[in-house]
């Protein structure tokens, strides 16, 4: 075998590689999600209620998000040669499916029950003195939405505001799932919470750094963060 074709199984091999991380990294952080929820309620599945499930898809709804925030970030520093595209429109599929039945399921169920209509049956779900997290989750799933406007303004000059609210939307969803998720507190997943809090915190500041760093070198350049 010649050296360039040597080098061009190398690369093949490296490129392979490197856009499986992404994928590995969603897998991962979504097992670990439905284990803590079945550990939540011990696995007794014949016993499940809507109650009991919706919790589930708002774990992998920020997990998997999670994964997108270090894939892009890995993709700039280590993964330069990954080739994301399958990967984010698959996972944005499961992403956006896991965001609508969250809230959707909960809903519906207080409905169910005579609770009436969002918000109210939402906020009511939790006692008074935590509701205005409740109404955070709200705002934040609002944040989510817009973005999947992309497809037709992603283009547009005023699409980073969008972008900056979805920043701000996934630290609000992580204080959000701290304070309401009974998956999360006194167990190994809030290890693993606050882990994807500070990372998700890390990149989004390396993230806005980056841009600052290419306004204050490359003022021509207009580029979206």
């Amino acid at each position: 075998m010649t050296n360039k074709s040597t080098r061009l199984v190398k690369s093949s091999t490296d490129l392979r590689w490197q856009s499986f991380v992404p994928w590995m990294l969603a897998g991962v952080v979504t097992v670990l999600a439905g284990i803590v929820w079945g550990d939540s309620f011990g696995w007794r599945l014949s016993e499940l209620s809507i109650y009991q499930l919706f919790p589930v898809f708002g774990l992998v709804a920020f997990s998997v998000m999670w994964s997108h925030y270090m894939a892009d970030f890995l993709h700039k520093t280590l993964l330069k040669h990954a080739d994301l595209d399958l990967y984010f429109k698959v996972t944005s599929f499961v992403v956006l499916l896991a965001i609508l039945l969250h809230p959707g399921l909960l809903a519906y169920q207080r409905f169910r029950d005579g609770f009436g209509l969002p918000l109210g049956s939402l906020t009511g779900y939790v006692v008074p003195s935590i509701r205005w997290i409740v109404l955070l989750g709200t705002v934040s799933f609002l944040a989510f939405m817009a973005f999947e406007l992309h497809r037709w303004f992603g283009e547009k000059s005023w699409w980073k505001y969008v972008l900056y609210a979805n920043d701000a939307a996934m630290i609000a969803i992580f204080y959000h799932g701290l304070r309401l998720g009974s998956q999360l507190h006194g167990n190994w997943y809030q290890v693993i919470w606050y882990f994807y809090g500070l990372t998700l915190i890390g990149v989004i500041i390396f993230k806005y750094y980056q841009a600052f760093l290419r306004k204050k070198f490359h003022p021509a350049i207009t580029t979206n963060i």
